[in-house]
């Protein structure tokens, strides 16, 4: 709607004309963050992710994009899987696993455990009260430290890629 000329200020002397719409805009009759998608959609991931910037070939003529990527580690910590869409598209292997047991006395502590409880009793006890509202539970999990990355080393022609998740760190390299 355009307002112009003499009508525009005409109107703007109306205390209850409001040329701009007021905050929040609710458009359909639904808030933002309660259509389905927002409600009951799929959690992100739980894997960094890894920025790749230019095109990684290899010798037998595979290609990988410049994108975004979920970086993982397998199981038996022997190889990064590069993943795209849920979907695994490059396996590198891993020369260096290390692993930190810094945080493991704290997580038996019985003082953290004790901790750990209280908080999931309150998180239990907020979860019935929106289940009698109507209202989704509230899933509250604990932050993991994640981080990817790559880059590119001169002197030997490869790019080292780093992944840490938690207390999980692994190092492979792609000869680029």
């Amino acid at each position: 709607m355009i307002l112009e000329g003499m009508f525009y200020e005409n109107a703007m002397l109306h205390s209850e004309t409001r040329p701009y719409p007021q905050y929040p805009t609710i458009t359909a009759g639904l808030m933002l963050g309660t259509q389905a998608i927002y409600r009951y959609g799929l959690r992100e991931s739980s894997y960094p992710t890894l920025s790749i910037v230019d095109e990684i070939t290899d010798g037998q003529g595979h290609i990988i994009p410049p994108g975004h990527y979920e970086l993982a580690l397998s199981d038996d910590r022997q190889f990064l899987i590069l993943i795209e869409s849920k979907q695994p598209i490059a396996t590198m292997p891993v020369f260096k696993v290390e692993v930190t047991m810094d945080e493991k006395p704290q997580i038996h502590d019985a003082k953290s455990l004790k901790e750990k409880n209280k908080k999931e009793k309150e998180i239990a006890k907020t979860n019935r009260r929106r289940e009698k509202k109507g209202m989704p539970p509230v899933n509250r999990e604990e932050e993991i430290y994640q981080e990817a990355s790559m880059e590119y080393i001169k002197d030997g022609g490869y790019f080292l890629i780093r992944y840490e998740r938690g207390d999980v760190k692994a190092w492979a390299a792609i000869k680029g």
